[in-house]
């Protein structure tokens, strides 16, 4: 399994809040810009707090399995390689997501803020990219944790190397 690399999750960023940016621009000239639901930065911020949880606990367990810890609960590879699948996934959605948000921020911003419910929305569009920032550097940390080491045989004749 490859590790995420945070230039790919800014370059989806990016690309998601432009293109919000644009949506925004196009709905809001024919019609009601649709708002930003409070439940993001919500729902953002419980999964934040779900993957630094999970990889805290499992940063503990790997350290007491490390230090055989008589009574030590070890970690399974394959729960392990499940933890690692949902941080990348939610960090990858939550990068699309802050960048969509991030965009309709930025055009809220942009268009002024004179009336409160633009405010409001700007706020959630906010603590919506917040909350994914936090989402993304929660899913890189619990794949840091759960990193296998690297391979040290560094011999020219080795099998890996032919």
């Amino acid at each position: 399994m490859k590790q995420l690399r945070p230039a790919v999750l800014a370059g989806i960023f990016i690309v998601a809040g432009v293109l919000s940016w644009a949506g925004a621009r196009l709905w809001n000239a024919y019609g009601t810009l649709p708002g930003i639901p409070l439940a993001a930065p919500i729902v953002l911020g419980v999964i934040a707090v779900v993957l630094l949880a999970t990889a805290l606990s499992l940063r503990a367990r790997l350290k007491a399995q490390r230090e055989r810890r008589p009574g030590a609960k070890g970690v399974e590879p394959l729960m392990a390689a499940r933890a690692v699948v949902f941080g990348q996934a939610s960090a990858l959605v939550a990068a699309l997501v802050a960048g969509m948000y991030g965009g309709v921020g930025v055009f809220l911003l942009a268009d002024g803020l004179e009336v409160p419910a633009r405010r409001d929305q700007a706020w959630y569009a906010a603590f919506s990219v917040l909350a994914g920032a936090a989402v993304i550097a929660a899913a890189l940390f619990l794949e840091h944790v759960l990193k296998l080491p690297e391979d040290d045989d560094t011999t020219p004749h080795s099998p890996a190397h032919t």
